[in-house]
């Protein structure tokens, strides 16, 4: 019992520690996983804390499941739209990319370290991946803005080359251990891992997607635990089948994070913290199994390994790829420079530990001081490099506070966060003279650190956050009330849901439908009632320029709600003229 007190003692201190180094990662421009794994390599048996860590297994059982939590939650935060983008350079790099940079790597290891071929090309494929707990760290929380094309290719290519790695990694050591034939045994070992991993990933996460927004859980704390749950289980059940589990958990989780479900904002906090707790443990544990002496008998084999790697592999990888899909220069120098690599090197170094492989220790130790280098080097210069590329974007103001829709079924609304650029047609108006659709309504807006509550006289500004609940279908719409002067959406709503008390020039300045040319200002209910006279009614329909409008809902004699169609229909009756 004493002992397993004094564990849960030292991993507190050492997580904190972890923690608390975080705070210095701006300071001394250093990517955070460096600080993870400095503490625990201090706190290790040849430094401050003389910690005896010696456990392959444990640190490979641990560091996957670590992994796995890190790429999930990479998988809940991309969008698919961002998938769709880059999907195509984003597989070459993260396969064919992954096996160019194992090959011109493990040629020159095999020269540097003298050893076989295949040993040389095990080392290549083991650091053949980017590390996406590295590259996500970087940048989503060292304020470096990119284009979204190009962050997105390299937040999707760290997070999807995992498996292509891991699988050269196993393929070779069962060539190396086992004696499989390289060719066909090979090609249905890749087919396997990926396929399956692929599959499995999608059914987990569909079928995780239609169960929770139908169970009625009696602890709301309960939905993030059930979310994770189907990423290990995702996991799982591919890496039981034979397939990739690193693929398959990235893939569920893109699937859940694109869906909607019930307490989706608190979920996605809940995995944000746990894959920070992740990145910490795994980082810290493989510092406490590395022993900092063995790493200076490897030094200028390591240095020149890793100046291979990052001046000559991975752009090798890297510029054919990019220059197929039309990137530039300057974007395919900063990929080939966003090469950071980190836990998942480390983790399979210790695969050939594990199953005993002569030059293991040799391996382990290189790639671990590579994994250093390259860290070091590529995270604490990628802000200066983007730069000097001229390829910083501003970064996109904040609010302050969020909303989120809690509900225990299904609801036909949203809430979506609008922010007022300088050049928005809404600057300077009067909420009320916003003609949103009926059933969109302000919730809150927050202007720097103050939330104000919406009221019709609020006069809103630029860089104001406007927190819009509207029913699903209304984006479009909605859109082109806060959009830029001049904004032309790609598809505009044919149909027009409106208040009655909507004047003409305000739908006029919301819309750009030009009905101020037709008649002086008034409100919807008025027109209709104008327009109808005696006939006024719900569904009764009249012209009105090269508009058609319906009135939809009346309350008593009162229109509350008027259909405007931008189609010209079916004709209708001309009602008598103003």
């Amino acid at each position: 019992m004493f002992v397993v007190d004094q564990l849960i003692m030292l991993a507190a201190i050492l997580i904190l520690l972890g923690i608390l180094s975080s705070k210095l990662s701006a300071r001394l421009g250093l990517p955070m996983l460096v600080l993870f794994l400095l503490v625990g390599m201090l706190a290790g048996e040849d430094g401050l804390g003389r910690i005896a860590f010696d456990s392959p297994q444990a640190a490979h059982a641990l560091g996957t499941l670590a992994l796995a939590l890190i790429l999930f939650d990479g998988g809940l935060q991309t969008p698919v739209q961002s998938i769709k983008q880059v999907w195509k350079p984003a597989s070459l790099l993260a396969t064919l990319g992954v096996l160019t940079t194992a090959l011109v790597t493990g040629v020159a290891a095999s020269y540097i370290l003298q050893i076989s071929l295949l040993e040389g090309l095990l080392l290549g494929a083991i650091v053949g991946s980017t590390d996406a707990a590295a590259v996500f760290s970087l940048l989503r929380n060292a304020g470096i803005n990119l284009n979204s094309r190009l962050k997105s290719t390299l937040e999707i290519e760290s997070a999807s080359n995992d498996p292509m790695a891991i699988f050269l990694t196993v393929g070779l050591l069962e060539i190396l251990l086992n004696g499989l034939k390289p060719g066909i045994g090979l090609l249905q070992l890749f087919v396997l891992q990926m396929g399956l991993g692929a599959v499995v990933g999608l059914a987990v996460g569909y079928g995780i997607v239609n169960i929770i927004n139908r169970i009625h859980l009696q602890a709301n704390g309960l939905y993030p635990v059930m979310v994770t749950a189907s990423g290990l289980l995702a996991f799982g059940v591919a890496a039981n089948l034979g397939g990739s589990g690193f693929l398959a958990v990235f893939i569920c989780g893109v699937m859940v994070g694109n869906a909607r479900f019930v307490f989706q904002r608190t979920t996605f906090l809940f995995h944000d913290g746990l894959a920070w707790l992740s990145q910490i443990t795994m980082f810290v544990m493989l510092g406490l199994l590395i022993t900092p002496s063995s790493l200076l008998e490897v030094w200028w084999q390591g240095l020149l390994i890793a100046a291979v790697l990052v001046f000559v592999a991975r752009p090798v990888a890297v510029l054919p790829v990019l220059k197929c899909f039309g990137f530039n220069s300057r974007e395919m120098a900063l990929v080939s420079w966003v090469g950071l690599r980190g836990s998942v090197p480390i983790i399979l170094a210790i695969f050939p530990l594990m199953f005993g492989l002569a030059s293991a220790e040799l391996i382990f130790n290189v790639v671990f001081f590579v994994v250093l280098i390259s860290a070091t080097l590529q995270g604490s210069t990628l802000a200066w490099v983007a730069r000097k590329l001229d390829l910083i974007a501003k970064l996109p103001p904040k609010a302050p506070a969020t909303l989120e829709i809690t509900s225990l079924g299904e609801v036909d609304a949203e809430i979506v966060e609008y922010t007022l650029s300088d050049n928005s047609r809404a600057v300077s108006r009067r909420l009320a003279r916003m003609a949103l659709p009926e059933g969109a309504v302000v919730a809150m807006i927050t202007r720097g650190e103050k939330v104000i509550p919406p009221r019709g006289s609020t006069v809103l500004q630029a860089q104001d956050h406007l927190f819009v609940v509207m029913k699903n279908d209304y984006k479009t719409i909605v859109e082109q009330v806060f959009a830029d002067k001049g904004f032309e959406p790609a598809k505009a709503a044919a149909e027009l849901r409106l208040k009655g008390t909507s004047t003409l020039s305000d739908i006029d300045w919301c819309f750009a439908l030009n009905l101020t040319a037709l008649h002086s200002d008034i409100s919807l209910e008025q027109l209709c009632k104008n327009q109808l006279a005696d006939n006024l009614a719900e569904r009764q329909q009249f012209m009105f320029g090269q508009y058609r409008f319906e009135v939809a809902e009346m309350v008593g004699e009162r229109v509350t709600t008027v259909l405007l169609h931008q189609a010209v229909a079916a004709p209708v009756i001309q009602a008598p003229a103003v």
